[in-house]
């Protein structure tokens, strides 16, 4: 039997799916959260019910740079201590005990998803994610660094991330074309030669094609680090440029529950002890996979 820490899907697309609103915000499930927050909390309700162990905030957008770029620097703090409160009362209202969950706050890109070109340097992006880490440090068991596309941002939150003395799980998010590079054009090679000297606790590969991440385990097989992944379910992400909103994606009709499945098995076989999805992997898809791998015989866990 092998124990698997299972995360939850995305959250963001999720809840902007269920959104009343005709066109997307940039700020898309910030947006949401504050004009209509139960329906973040049912989106997190739904996520606990179908299995998942780690669920995260829902504030993948709501880094200083981005909050700012929109009209909503003065909002930082509200916005976080919200993510965290509407977290809770999920969780209270599943009625799962909490000790059973980890609830997980987020570093993601500072300014922009998929463009490395937009990112911040090393000493802004540190600063800013010192910022994250302590507005969110006294809700959450730990912190899951998310979709990042270039080995320097990566570096500056794994940085930021020993100065508070917190684990490391660092989620990097891969081009399509099953080349194994990092959206910046390094590759997977490069950064697992950074990352794997034992100073954190994961490896992880988010937000791309499962086709590409199944690819890339072949490399993380070899890391001597703990590693998994979760895919995302989008058909393309050329059109989503910084300040754009999401209303320019479209899902895959090909990715059902089952064929998901078949893929994280993948994973599984290949060593992969971290597993979930990513945007337009819902509720549906953890239930199937949770399911699926209980039947199995595997041990459904939290990351800490």
């Amino acid at each position: 039997m092998t124990s698997i820490a299972f995360l939850d899907g995305g959250l963001g697309q999720e809840i902007n799916k269920r959104s009343k609103q005709k066109t997307s915000h940039p700020l898309w499930s910030v947006k949401v959260m504050l004009e209509d927050p139960e329906i973040v909390i049912g989106a997190h309700k739904d996520f606990l019910f179908a299995g998942a162990k780690v669920i995260s905030l829902n504030n993948y957008t709501a880094s200083i740079t981005r909050l700012s770029r929109h009209g909503f620097g003065d909002k930082f703090q509200e916005i976080h201590q919200l993510a965290i409160q509407l977290i809770n009362k999920a969780v209270a209202e599943s009625g799962l005990a909490r000790d059973t969950i980890n609830i997980a706050g987020c570093l993601p890109p500072l300014a922009a998803s998929y463009v490395s070109s937009a990112a911040l340097d090393y000493q802004q992006s540190y600063d800013e994610f010192c910022q994250l880490i302590e507005v969110q440090s006294g809700g959450v068991d730990l912190f899951l660094v998310e979709t990042i596309s270039n080995i320097t941002e990566a570096k500056a939150a794994i940085a930021a991330l020993k100065h508070y003395n917190k684990k490391i799980y660092i989620g990097l998010t891969l081009m399509d074309d099953l080349r194994n590079r990092l959206r910046s054009g390094e590759t997977l090679e490069e950064a697992v030669e950074h990352f794997s000297d034992g100073k954190i606790d994961a490896l992880l590969l988010n937000c791309s094609f499962p086709e590409a991440i199944d690819e890339a385990m072949k490399i993380l097989q070899t890391s001597g680090l703990r590693y998994g992944g979760y895919a995302n379910g989008f058909t393309s992400i050329e059109n989503l440029a910084p300040g754009t909103t999401v209303d320019g994606l479209q899902a895959r009709i090909d990715l059902s529950p089952e064929k998901y499945a078949e893929h994280v098995l993948g994973w599984l076989d290949m060593g992969a002890t971290i597993i979930g999805g990513c945007c337009e992997i819902g509720p549906e898809h953890i239930k199937y996979l949770s399911q699926l791998l209980t039947a199995k015989g595997h041990e459904l866990t939290t990351l800490v």
